[in-house]
């Protein structure tokens, strides 16, 4: 009580000339003809790294690394409350909503007053500041506006963040700009910028720019302003006043010993005169803050006010030096004041390096299994936030207890974070940000049971078998007869293999009319055996095609009738050593060498392409220091020991299986080592199913996993890499865009993110792989095609995380990984028609859900639905719904999406029209509002900062706001359209 007293004690006693409000109107007064030094006091708060997000947040085991971040908190909020002047920005909503959650409501009401004064500012605005290499555009988009709806709904217009702001990532992608752009900012800052780079653009005053971010969408729509922080994002050298810094204090009683005023002051003029000189207005910028800072806000602030008192006192010297405190966005309103032309910037800051030996490109792959998990339960959210919203109020509160998605929303918000799926933390955090998402996946299995329940008719007893890629399943392994339902979140219908451990050898499956559906019995390999070890036991794989209707469900019956072998088993060959050996279907034909056993040749039939292809899988011994540098690789740096790349074999031993349904070739690399190539019917693509660990380190070499694809295409030295799972970006090796590169490394800087899809092409084919999660990936040689799959090392890198990446895995002797790349052969024109649609497929595959059957009706008398689609038509092709999720009892948030880039495909790359008041058949659209990306501002209400280019005229104005017609929503190549729609339930009718 004597706090919240203090707090309304502290809030009436300060003038009110100060509230102007919040935004821009709220920046204070700068001096015109003087450098203005905007001290931006900041801490940043990684969610999760050394320690986990709860030991960071409550400020455990400080023996790891000090910091508490609800103290940082604590301690800021009087400060700003008892001097107007004082100002703090804040990023990390998943601590910020956390800290919120314990506060009195005076202390609410205090913050409020600051946040509506533009005094405490939330910047970027994100559930967690992510990671820009390992991400993939569908996470980032929930997990921002997680954060930016928090805002809104807490603090209204005043909590909106009107900068993006991302210090810490180690690299910065051209998407990640796309979207900060239409999620309505003004301007974007980051810290991390390749030491050339950042020499260069010092050098020519180039530190900030227009980054245009988008090839696809029309100018100034992902243009953002982009500045680079000087000092990384820490203060300058020795002005660093924190609890954890050791610089000294502002002492200014004239007869101390010690006193320093004039020496500081005189230091900083230097230091900011220095700063000026590489940026081009009179106005420059100073992060006052680091790492978990602020825990004792005091220690800043006192020499913060002490700092500004006597270099301002300088001006009655002369000086025309001014420096204040400042945030970010007021930084960016001076900068807009100036109306300068900027250059523009239109690829990326990939790959990042802070030396010539240095470069950040292991994190691409670190912790695959991880980044995988991530990757399978955005998948997974996505279906829990359809099937919430199908389901409605029943979905939540069903036979099958309380489901919630929030707390799997608020685990995958974490898991975006750059020191989560980037595979950056310490082990035991890795660990425990996977155990959240396994959390908030359970909560997702009773909202989807409950909604399936509802949505069929009958409470059945689902079962979600996770193991399915080893062939675990107790369920199916166990009963005679069982159900599989299928849902495909996808808004067209999907054909789907499903393979399913059994303990039997002849089956019946039938489709929800009752007919035939022709299955096979596959023996489960060696491969899988091994590396499952005591988590299953079954003998053999059922395999059907199953078809989904869009945003549906179809269900199916399997029956066990015999556990002897038919005589129409499918054919095994073990014998295949000197043999010609091929697999085929319709479209795809690939051939192996008869005396390697290795992938030689791949065909399309349809095309009549026939391309040489060798595929075979090394390794990099990682470095552990050399005469040149003593940089060894880790968690975060990837760097060779040498150029070469060691081959995992010779010669492999194959066999192969051919059924109806599949064919597949079995390649043995090495003990810790297997292929399966594969090849479905009336597919175009060829899939390799990996299968890689634990990597031996018995000879003290510390090792880098890759996929190596060889060709005869003519490359010339170039190949193209998505960026995060959208755009694509055209790479060059040894090439930078903006600077001429020395390059020190020439295999790891030439490394760049592969979020989906990498591919080499020359005049007319094109060599396309999709991959099933994040990796690094290059093509160093010509015709080459490289994807690192898995890294163990042995020593640490040096920057921070303090222990080398030697993942034990389940079993404690080494990680083991099973992964896919997806391979397609086209031609140029035609290759975007396929790869398109079939990764978005991936990333939103149909989900599997089980059940025994049997179970009662849902409501007395009613009768089954076997099957529904809650869409009354497939969307086409080119048009993904990218989000369908509740936000409260009767607004949904919608997303439909292009996904096709401008000029990428003469059949899919023209805008189309969707009728949107008319899609769905599960609730009728009430009224509709287009808002931001973020969902956090009306679209008609947005108005961004327009900036001016170097040497092009741009487009000065802002877009009037056509009248929304839900029956023609119009999408561009590339575009994201973001709607809040009030719905009224009206049923789903059957399929």
């Amino acid at each position: 009580m004597a706090v919240a007293l203090f707090l309304l004690m502290l809030l009436a006693e300060l003038p009110q000339d100060e509230a102007v409000g919040c935004g821009y109107q709220s920046c204070p007064n700068t001096k015109p003809g003087f450098l203005n030094v905007h001290l931006v006091p900041h801490t940043h708060d990684d969610v999760g790294w050394l320690k986990t997000v709860d030991q960071y947040f409550y400020g455990a085991r400080n023996f790891k690394q000090h910091a508490g971040v609800r103290y940082i908190l604590d301690s800021v909020i009087p400060q700003l409350l008892s001097d107007p002047a004082k100002r703090f920005i804040y990023v990390e909503v998943a601590f910020f909503a956390r800290w919120w959650a314990l506060q009195t409501e005076p202390m609410k009401q205090a913050v409020r007053g600051l946040v509506n004064e533009g005094r405490l500012e939330f910047i970027n605005g994100g559930w967690s500041m992510n990671d820009e290499a390992a991400t993939h555009y569908s996470a980032i988009i929930d997990q921002m506006t997680l954060g930016l709806r928090f805002l809104q709904d807490t603090f209204g217009e005043c909590g909106r963040p009107r900068v993006a702001w991302h210090i810490d990532p180690f690299g910065h992608s051209r998407e990640q700009a796309s979207l900060f752009a239409r999620m309505g900012f003004d301007g974007y800052f980051f810290g991390r910028l390749d030491y050339q780079d950042k020499k260069n653009r010092e050098k020519l005053r180039e530190m900030e720019m227009i980054w245009r971010a988008s090839s696809s969408l029309e100018s100034p729509t992902a243009d953002l302003f982009t500045g680079v922080l000087p000092n990384g994002y820490g203060p300058p050298p020795l002005l660093c006043w924190d609890q954890l810094c050791s610089d000294q204090p502002i002492m200014d009683v004239e007869d101390l010993e010690d006193y320093n005023v004039d020496t500081v002051v005189s230091y900083f003029m230097k230091v900011a005169s220095e700063q000026a000189q590489h940026y081009r207005t009179n106005h420059i910028i100073m992060t006052m803050g680091s790492d978990f800072q602020y825990e004792n806000a005091n220690l800043w602030y006192s020499n913060l006010d002490r700092l500004i008192k006597y270099v301002n006192a300088q001006q009655n010297n002369g000086s025309k030096v001014n420096i204040l405190y400042s945030t970010p966005s007021c930084y960016l309103w001076e900068l807009h004041k100036t109306n300068l032309t900027w250059s523009v910037k239109t690829d990326d800051f990939f790959p990042y390096a802070d030396g010539p030996h240095q470069f950040w490109t292991g994190y691409f792959t670190s912790r695959p299994a991880f980044k995988r998990y991530e990757r399978l339960t955005n998948n997974f959210l996505q279906v829990c936030n359809q099937l919430e919203v199908l389901g409605g109020a029943e979905a939540r509160g069903g036979p099958y207890g309380w489901g919630d998605s929030s707390v799997l929303k608020r685990a995958m918000g974490v898991a975006q974070h750059h020191d989560a799926v980037s595979g950056t933390a310490q082990q035991h955090v890795t660990d425990d940000y996977a155990k959240r998402l396994a959390l908030g996946r359970d909560f997702c299995k009773v909202l989807i049971s409950n909604s399936l329940s509802s949505l069929i008719g009958r409470k059945e007893n689902f079962v979600f078998c996770d193991y399915l890629n080893i062939s675990v399943c107790p369920l199916t392994e166990t009963l005679s007869t069982f159900h599989v339902y299928l849902y495909n979140p996808l808004g067209r219908t999907v054909t789907w293999s499903v393979r399913l451990p059994i303990s039997g050898a002849v089956y019946r499956v039938t489709d929800p009319d009752g007919l035939l559906v022709a299955n096979e019995v596959l023996p489960v390999s060696d491969f899988t055996r091994a590396i499952r070890r005591d988590k299953g036991s079954a003998p053999n794989e059922l395999l059907f095609q199953a078809t989904a209707p869009p945003l549906g469900l179809r269900s199916y019956m399997v029956s066990k009738l015999s556990n002897e072998p038919s005589s129409t088993q499918a054919e095994q060959s073990n014998d295949v050593e000197g043999k010609p050996l091929q697999i085929e279907n319709e479209h795809v034909r690939v051939q192996f060498d008869p005396d390697t056993g290795f992938l030689s040749e791949i065909q399309n039939l349809d095309k009549n392409i026939r391309l040489p292809l060798m595929h075979n899988f090394y390794w990099y011994n990682a470095s552990i220091g050399n005469d040149d540098s003593e940089q060894p690789s880790g968690a975060y740096i990837f760097r060779p020991n040498k150029s070469d790349l060691l081959p995992m074999a010779l010669k492999v031993t194959a066999y192969v299986v051919k059924s109806p349904l599949v064919s597949e070739v079995y390649q043995n690399f090495s003990s810790w080592c297997s292929q399966v190539v594969r090849l479905y019917p009336g597919k175009k693509s060829v899939e390799l199913e990996w299968t890689v660990g634990p990597i031996p380190i018995g000879d003290k070499w510390g090792k880098e996993v890759v996929s190596l694809f060889e060709t005869n295409l003519e490359t010339e030295g170039y190949f193209y890499t998505d960026s995060n799972g959208r755009e694509i970006l055209e790479r060059r090796v040894d090439y930078r865009e903006t600077w001429t590169l020395n390059q020190t490394e020439p295999v790891s800087g030439n490394y760049y993110p592969v979020n989906s899809r990498i591919y080499i092409k020359d005049k007319k084919v094109q060599l396309t792989v999709l991959t099933d999660r994040s990796q690094g990936g290059t093509s160093i040689t010509n015709g080459s095609l490289e994807l690192m799959v898995h890294r163990r090392l042995l020593s640490d890198d040096a920057r921070g995380v303090g222990e080398p990446l030697l993942e034990p895995g389940e079993y404690k002797d080494g990680l083991v990984v099973r992964g896919k790349h997806i391979l397609f052969l086209d031609t140029v024109e035609s290759s975007a028609d396929h790869h398109r649609p079939e990764a978005q497929q991936e990333y939103m595959a149909p989900q599997i859900v089980l059940a025994p059957g049997g179970g009662p009706p849902y409501r007395e008398e009613q009768d089954m639905r076997l099957q529904f689609s809650a869409l009354t038509a497939e969307l086409p092709i080119n048009v993904h719904l990218l989000t369908l999720a509740q936000l409260d009892v009767n607004t949904v948030l919608i997303r439909l999406e292009h996904q096709f880039e401008k000029g990428e495909s003469a059949n899919y790359s023209r805008p189309v029209i969707v009728n949107l008041q008319n899609l769905f058949s599960a609730f009728t659209i009430t009224s509709l509002q287009e808002t931001s990306l973020g969902s956090n501002q009306l679209k008609q209400s947005m108005e961004r900062l327009v900036w001016r280019p170097h040497r092009a005229p741009g487009k000065h104005f802002q877009k009037p706001v056509k009248v929304l017609d839900p029956t023609a929503i119009i999408l561009q190549p590339m575009e994201i359209k973001t709607f809040l729609a009030t719905v009224k339930y009206t049923g789903l009718d059957r399929a």
